[in-house]
């Protein structure tokens, strides 16, 4: 066991962490030269098309360092603060983590919230320089910045590079020297923590675990201990490129278990695997429950596909423990889910997963943030969807979630970014040079503005330069309205939002007229209009598709023109009293792109 090193590879988004992964088994000899190709460790097809990690990945590497053979689990972790989630729960099987920085954009805002996160798990943490063979390269001053951030000596900072190799044998020999073996005991009764989990059509549910203490071994009868489900240990084994079965496994590996689990209720994320003989007394502490920032309607778009929606979102839901689902339906779309995720990025890649692995074509509603509804009598609701508003008389006062952001820039972009989240309602807390020319700044910022289309204006207007990360900070009273988008006096619901008195009667009036482009004409006059309450703020008309009756009467009396005007024109009035608009899938996404 004092030869077993657990870490992680922890970055900011694009600084370089699966092609350092690659380095480290290709100089390990974990992957043969002919299965080597770029992000090796990212399996989706999603992850290689987009150049992201969504997915944590762990993999087994054994290597030999002064004639002692050590064994390494390595887990590469994404960057993106959407799934900040999967880094979490990758920090919490490890011992150690690679904190790597790009030498030519230095330390960035994700950089900073993922180590606090590995600090707050007390794990060792070596730092790398990463991209050192690029021409923009500053190794000195991100050095600079590094010491600054962690208290570390400049000796301790490696330079490396994921492209050509450099520095791939010192951080070998730092990871076995720095970071402490776990600790266990391989005697005591077993207790292992379930970090991940994934669905396989033929073989049921693989859960990912560490053993912290403890030995399991094939066959072994074993209990999960928050369900309380028991089951046989069909195999176990270690994570190398594909699975390899092992007869046993022992206090501080990472390993997986198949024991043909066939619903995904019974295997959850921070679960505790214990013995049935011989259980342990307490259960591991797991992860603190994830929160959604960000709520959407997910509708079939076959009403009788909404079973099939269930049960693809069961599966996904195994492998990224940050989607949460309850049934809902609308009036417009029939029934579906309103799902919670953790940014606009997560739930594009939920709805791309959707289609690609389970084939299921879905629609999207608006994006909402949760508020806190207060009635006259003082008692408080949750609302993740606008049509679950209570009747406006009843309610006192509506709060809600102020974000805490950072934002890492440099100083030639101060004046636009402050622009941006001044417009958004943010509040400025503080701004400070954190090293050179690069400055931080800290906001209060409601929720609900950044959801839909802030990041991208923040790294259109910063060139690519600002980074971006905020947490949920606290819930403030607001003065926000329901607008409703009525078709022909009906309203729309899957259309409705929740929005601050000051943006309703912009936001109306550009959503009216981006439905006048997307809804294709009738036979009959659609009306489009934007409410608050009875009040109408803002109205276009879809003229008609008109048919021309009177083309047959050429000369003749005025009086047969006028007949056929009217018969034509009771028509129309018939059609549109049982007439109904069909609002086209596009129309749900043009409210994120209204810009």
């Amino acid at each position: 066991m004092k030869n077993i090193r657990n870490f992680c590879i922890i970055a900011h988004i694009d600084h370089g962490k699966s092609t350092l992964a690659d380095r480290l088994l290709e100089y390990t000899h974990t992957v043969a030269a002919s299965d080597m190709e770029d992000q090796v460790l990212d399996d989706m097809d999603l992850e290689r098309e987009r150049g992201i990690t969504i997915k944590s990945h762990a993999i087994q590497m054994e290597h030999e360092i002064d004639g002692t053979r050590y064994i390494f689990n390595l887990i590469d972790t994404p960057g993106h603060v959407d799934f900040s989630y999967e880094v979490s729960r990758s920090i919490a099987a490890c011992e150690g983590a690679l904190l790597i920085v790009d030498a030519s954009q230095g330390v960035q805002a994700q950089t900073i919230s993922n180590l606090y996160m590995a600090i707050d798990n007390n794990l060792e943490i070596i730092p790398v320089i990463n991209k050192i063979d690029l021409d923009s390269a500053k190794p000195d001053e991100v050095e600079d910045e590094i010491i600054e951030l962690l208290g570390c000596k400049r000796d301790e900072i490696i330079r490396a590079s994921g492209r050509t190799g450099e520095g791939i044998p010192e951080i070998l020999k730092a990871i076995a020297e720095r970071i402490p073996a776990p600790e266990g005991d391989p005697e005591a009764p077993l207790q292992a923590l379930i970090f991940d989990s994934v669905f396989n059509p033929f073989r049921g549910i693989i859960a990912y675990f560490k053993i912290v203490n403890g030995t399991i071994r094939k066959n072994d009868f074993v209990k999960f201990v928050s369900t309380g489900k028991e089951y046989h240990a069909d195999e176990i084994g270690v994570l190398k490129l594909t699975m390899s079965p092992r007869e046993e496994l022992s206090a501080g590996n990472v390993g997986y278990i198949i024991s043909g689990i066939k619903s995904s209720k019974e295997v959850r994320v921070g679960d505790t695997i214990t013995h049935v003989e011989n259980p342990c007394d307490k259960a591991i502490e797991g992860f603190e429950e994830v929160k959604p920032m960000v709520f959407a309607g997910v509708y079939p778009i076959e009403t009788e596909d909404f079973e099939n929606l269930r049960s693809s979102l069961e599966k996904l839901q195994l492998n990224d423990a940050s989607l949460t689902y309850t049934p809902e339906s609308s009036a417009a779309l029939g029934f579906g889910f309103r799902c919670g995720f953790l940014g606009l990025l997560h739930m594009e890649i939920i709805q791309e997963r959707l289609s690609r692995e389970f084939d299921m074509e879905v629609i999207t509603t608006v994006p909402n943030v949760s508020y806190r509804v207060y009635d006259k009598k003082g008692n408080m609701t949750e609302v993740h969807n606008p049509s679950g508003l209570p009747d406006i008389t009843l309610i006192d006062h509506i709060e809600e979630p102020y974000i805490r952001a950072t934002i890492i820039t440099a100083a030639d972009f101060i004046g636009p970014i402050m622009t941006l989240c001044l417009s958004k309602r943010g509040e400025l807390i503080k701004q400070e040079y954190i090293s050179g020319n690069r400055m931080e700044m800290t906001f209060d910022m409601p929720l609900g503005e950044i959801v839909i289309d802030f990041y991208d204006k923040l790294k259109s207007i910063s060139k690519g330069y600002a980074s971006f990360d905020y947490h949920i900070h606290d819930f403030r009273e607001s003065k926000l309205v329901k607008l409703d988008i009525l078709l022909n006096g009906e309203s729309v619901d899957a259309l409705s939002t929740l929005t601050h008195v000051d943006n309703a009667v912009t936001f109306g009036r550009r959503m009216c007229e981006k439905l006048k482009e997307l809804i294709p004409r009738q036979q009959f006059d659609i009306a489009i209009q934007a409410a608050i309450g009875a009040k109408i703020i803002a109205r276009e008309t879809i003229k008609a598709v008109r048919k021309d009756v009177t083309a047959k009467c050429y000369g003749g009396d005025i009086s047969r023109k006028r007949k056929l005007l009217e018969k034509q024109k009771k028509g129309k009035k018939r059609m549109k009293q049982i007439g109904s608009v069909e609002v086209p899938q596009k129309a749900f996404l043009a409210v994120l792109k209204l810009d």
